[in-house]
């Protein structure tokens, strides 16, 4: 059943919750993504199976829960996600992150390190307001953002494209995690396919040398896109899973 929970700014977020046994996982979305999508589906069932405590909500502006997308940001969605965690959720958690939200699954390690168990992060993106959008703009999208305050991108996802704000790009610069050390002290699986060309495996290997931890590892699969949701990728996100879970 989908309940709400107003955060500390104000917003308003869509969330199921399973009770379960610990560490519970708690499911991060992606960009534009909602908590309807089918990994986030295929873990409720798995968390079910299992008994495990599972929690799956919206960023806000994403699916059910309040506030218009183009209006927020990074930094807006790792706080949603940070109370989402607090308020809902109960010692140390299994992160799994899907594309940002892998991103925002190392920004809640680096700001809840006692909250964390484990990480799993599914064609994870850190950084990619800055290192693949803000990088690939040409010098009139450029100036487009500076003069309008917005750019449209084409999407395999939106046939109308997604609107990239200044806001987007600006607060993303914030919340970089490449940059600076970035220990992970504690199991981490990253799973990433071969033929994604939203977010490309040499996005994976550098965050594989970047961070640092004592169970850091990565697994490519051959021929899989972004979307990492075949029947042979859920089960090798729910394998990912269970590993951590007997390691953390």
């Amino acid at each position: 059943m989908t309940e709400f929970l107003t955060t500390p700014q104000g917003r308003r977020l869509a969330y199921e919750r399973r009770a379960g046994r610990g560490p519970g996982v708690v499911f991060l979305g992606g960009f534009k993504s909602d908590m309807q999508g089918t990994k986030a589906l295929y873990l409720q069932d798995w968390a079910a199976r299992t008994g495990r405590a599972f929690l799956r909500f919206d960023y806000s502006g994403h699916g059910q829960s309040s506030g218009d997308f183009l209006d927020g940001a990074i930094g807006d969605w790792f706080e949603d996600a940070r109370a989402a965690v607090q308020a809902l959720t109960e010692g140390p958690q299994v992160l799994v992150g899907s594309s940002m939200g892998g991103w925002i699954s190392l920004l809640l390690a680096r700001a809840l390190p006692a909250r964390v168990a484990g990480l799993v992060g599914i064609a994870a993106a850190p950084d990619f307001t800055e290192d693949s959008m803000w990088a690939g703009f040409a010098a009139a999208q450029r100036a487009a953002l500076a003069a309008e305050g917005r750019v449209v991108l084409p999407s395999d996802y939106d046939p109308a494209g997604y609107v990239i704000t200044r806001r987007l790009i600006e607060e993303g610069r914030g919340r970089l995690v490449l940059r600076d050390p970035l220990p992970l002290p504690f199991p981490v699986r990253l799973l990433q396919g071969t033929a994604d060309s939203d977010v490309p495996p040499a996005v994976a290997l550098r965050l594989l040398d970047h961070a640092t931890g004592p169970d850091i590892r990565l697994t490519l699969v051959k021929g899989a896109d972004h979307r990492f949701s075949t029947p042979e990728c859920l089960a090798l996100i729910e394998a990912a899973i269970a590993e951590v879970l007997h390691h953390a």
